[in-house]
């Protein structure tokens, strides 16, 4: 196992177009790094940059105590696993488990005791002698991840290994991913563009655009308190609300509602707002209130996303099944779940500590 450490990266095509700009990432032994954001964000440029399939344009790369940018990637100690599986479909599945090893001059002994150990923690053992094609698309992503494990890398390097699943398979993969980077404790890095994936399988997210690092932090760090306007819509499903408003005084102006922060305004002027769909819930009797114009419906059986309109601004809200819907509904946002961004650069503003809990249906004075 090793730190990877990742410092002012960038990568640059011919023609001036720059995929990766000044990243800097520092992983820390047996940590568990997702890479997420976008097709064309960067993210599988940065990752086979690491590995050494892509050559570093600028910065440095380290894994453990050594810069890695010269390294061949087969001398870099790590094990990769791709999307396609990249087995040999002429080999048995012992046959692709052994092969890296034999290329190393590995001992028999200790081949077949490595091969044996990481079947049995993959529950290969009955397909040891079957081929690629007699496989399921779950076997053979068990195989390529076996073929990484039997090697005993520093680190792990995943470039969408799930994307190639039905829904049902990637759910029980990402647990079974999980579960063995936990009991290996390999540092492990991870590329995906589903957030629902980095979300469950990450230690610290990276979230990417267009190059860049839009935020690092935990999941949930990720998820309550996004840095920008990009973080908050592109974590979470449904999507966070991003709606326009104005700020007067301690009042947030939300098309003809009128929100009272208490004097917890975090500027003035314009700024973007944002409420998380399942933040927001129907008001009790007298409570002060949203009015938002039902468009559409989706019925997920054990919640209904409700699409509609806040005045001309659309808003979708998560609610329980047994909500009774008509064509207008009063909603009214949780206590201290309102989020605030700059309308010009779209990063966030303050922290997210508002008291109250919804908005009364007026005009500004």
């Amino acid at each position: 196992m090793a730190r990877i450490e990742i410092s002012k990266v960038c990568k640059d095509y011919h023609g001036g177009v720059r995929a990766v700009n000044g990243v800097d990432i520092s992983i820390a032994d047996g940590e568990f790094i997702v890479l997420v954001g976008p097709s064309g964000c960067g993210k599988s440029t940065l990752l086979r940059m690491v590995a050494g399939l892509e050559e570093i344009s600028d910065g440095t790369v380290s894994i453990g105590d050594r810069v890695v940018n010269s390294v061949d990637p087969a001398d870099r100690d790590i094990a990769m696993v791709f999307q396609n599986y990249a087995l040999y479909p002429h080999m048995t599945v012992r046959e692709n488990l052994e092969y890296g090893l034999k290329n190393r001059k590995t001992p028999k002994s200790e081949i077949d005791a490595r091969v044996t150990e990481a079947a049995r923690m993959l529950q290969l053992e009955p397909y040891l002698d079957r081929r690629p094609r007699a496989l399921s698309g779950g076997q053979r992503q068990r195989v390529a991840m076996g073929r990484a494990i039997v090697r005993k890398p520093a680190a792990f390097l995943f470039d969408e290994p799930l994307s190639n699943l039905d829904a049902k398979l990637r759910v029980s993969m990402r647990g079974e991913i999980k579960r063995l980077q936990r009991r290996l404790g390999t540092t492990s890095l991870y590329v995906t563009h589903d957030q629902l994936e980095a979300m469950t399988l990450a230690d610290r997210l990276v979230v990417l655009s267009k190059g860049e690092i839009e935020q690092i932090g935990t999941p949930l760090e990720v998820y309550h308190r996004p840095a920008s306007t990009f973080v908050a819509s592109f974590i979470g499903s449904p999507a966070m609300n991003l709606l326009k408003g104005e700020l007067h005084g301690d009042k947030l102006a939300l098309g003809p509602n009128l929100i009272d922060l208490a004097g917890h305004a975090p500027t003035s002027g314009s700024v973007t707002v944002g409420i998380r769909a399942e933040d927001l819930r129907v008001a009790g009797p007298g409570e002060h209130a949203m009015l938002v114009t039902v468009d559409y419906v989706e019925e997920l059986g054990s919640q209904r996303l409700v699409h509609g309109n806040l005045g001309d601004q659309p808003l979708t809200a998560v609610l329980s099944p047994e909500t009774v819907l008509t064509s207008e509904l009063r909603l009214v946002v949780g206590a201290g779940r309102l989020h605030f961004f700059s309308h010009d650069t779209g990063k966030r503003i303050g922290e997210t500590r508002y008291p109250q809990v919804a908005g009364v249906k007026t005009e500004l004075a």
